[in-house]
């Protein structure tokens, strides 16, 4: 049955086109929606916005503990754009993973930030056809990213 269901999701991501995320950084600090934002989210389906409201979590390490933070996302003006205020400390180098929904088969983002700035941009993918599909994301991608965050 489960295997019924994946095979479903495959087939429609390939009829009706993947989920999409982006990420915006710096936030525009003249619109009144993402002013003080951290960064932007947009999250698309197929080449258009779509109201998939984000969801994620930041990853951190400060004086050598791990912390895990939840992320909250505010709705803009536009359908499909979030703004991402600051929830974590400032110090110590963060990675964010943040998914375009709750849903199998979101897109996600593997963001690097180390001294309060973003320093790199990852959505696992692979390509199927004319389409670049969203991959989960593995513990592995987000040990990657602390790795490439203390190696800068």
């Amino acid at each position: 049955m489960l295997s019924s269901l994946a095979s479903l999701a495959v087939a429609a991501t390939l009829l009706f086109g993947p989920p999409w995320i982006a990420i915006e950084y710096p936030a525009n600090p003249l619109d009144p929606a993402t002013r003080d934002a951290f960064l932007v989210v947009r999250t698309y389906h197929h080449e258009r916005l779509a109201a998939a409201t984000p969801t994620g979590r930041a990853e951190g390490t400060v004086d050598g503990r791990r912390q895990s933070v939840t992320l909250g996302f505010d709705a803009t003006t536009q359908p499909g754009v979030y703004a991402l205020r600051r929830t974590w400390p400032a110090e110590g180098r963060w990675v964010l993973v943040i998914s375009s929904g709750p849903r199998e088969g979101a897109a996600t983002a593997v963001v690097g930030v180390a001294d309060g700035e973003v320093r790199s941009v990852r959505v696992p993918s692979r390509r199927e056809g004319r389409w670049t599909i969203p991959v989960a994301v593995t513990d592995a991608d987000v040990e990657g990213m602390f790795r490439t965050l203390a190696s800068r």
